[in-house]
């Protein structure tokens, strides 16, 4: 048991360090991290979804496109290529529909479903930090690098997690989500929310780019979408009958175990943004 706690605390200061000295060093440590981050958990979920019977999808062919979709959608939002640097992801994919007709497996349906979801649930969203890393200062080919946007995601969710088990451990008695994860109670996610409704004071002090009512309602909007992703991911597992979703990280389970909350805060993080910019 000590033993597993030692491991579990090395293996998270390890990955928390990782993630924000990547994320603040410069935009290529940056890029690198999470084209790694989306190779590795699209293969994950490959791995995961092959289990089922009669679904076989091809696992590097995703990982790939998760990995050229972030690359794709940095260098656009960096002004470094236009639209048409997505055209080779947009082959990828009619490559994952045609190469359906020719392998005669066993349910293409299921293949093309799944291959499918790996891009929309999981490339997607971390191709998306991107919209929050890179913005335009004024001038259509002025682009900054703001590693505080994309790092701020982790930092509610992180907090939101410290929190509502803290809490929910001390004061929950009443159910989130029984159905799909019977340890979430409402006094745990509030009692995440008002942790990261405090930190947003903090944020917007020293980073006053967005002030103090945007801030709490980008920290809100993570923490609503941030569950979410957790109980997606969480109904995921129930379905597949497993409790981690990999062994990659000693303690702490697979890559979606770690990134599940961020699959939709992320997105949803991005459209906070774009709409309080109007």
């Amino acid at each position: 048991m000590k033993n597993n706690f030692i491991i579990r605390a090395i293996t998270g200061i390890l990955f928390v360090a990782v993630i924000v000295g990547c994320i603040l060093w410069n935009p290529l440590a940056f890029g690198c991290l999470f084209v790694i981050i989306s190779t590795l958990t699209i293969r994950e979920f490959g791995t995961l979804v092959n289990r089922i019977e009669g679904v076989d999808i091809n696992k590097t062919i995703t990982s790939l496109g998760g990995a050229y979709l972030f690359m794709a959608f940095m260098a656009f939002c960096i002004g470094a290529y236009d639209s048409k640097v997505f055209i080779p992801y947009v082959l990828l994919v009619l490559y994952l529909l045609i190469s359906e007709l020719y392998l005669k497996k066993q349910n293409p349906v299921n293949n093309w479903a799944y291959s499918m979801f790996s891009q929309l649930y999981i490339a997607l969203p971390f191709a998306m930090l991107n919209v929050l890393a890179f913005q335009y200062d004024g001038m259509i080919d002025d682009v900054s690098y703001n590693p505080i946007l994309p790092l701020a995601v982790f930092i509610f969710l992180w907090l939101n997690d410290t929190g509502a088990y803290c809490v929910g451990s001390l004061l929950g008695k009443h159910r989130l989500f029984e159905r799909i994860s019977p340890k979430k109670s409402w006094e745990g996610s509030i009692g995440g929310a008002v942790v990261c409704v405090a930190i947003s004071f903090l944020l917007a002090h020293f980073f006053p780019f967005m002030n103090t009512l945007q801030w709490i309602g980008l920290s809100l909007v993570i923490v609503v979408f941030g569950t979410w992703g957790d109980l997606t991911e969480s109904l995921l597992k129930r379905q597949l009958k497993i409790k981690d979703s990999g062994t990659i990280l000693p303690g702490h389970g697979g890559m979606l175990d770690r990134f599940d909350s961020s699959l939709m805060a992320i997105p949803a993080a991005a459209v906070y943004i774009y709409l309080i910019s109007f």
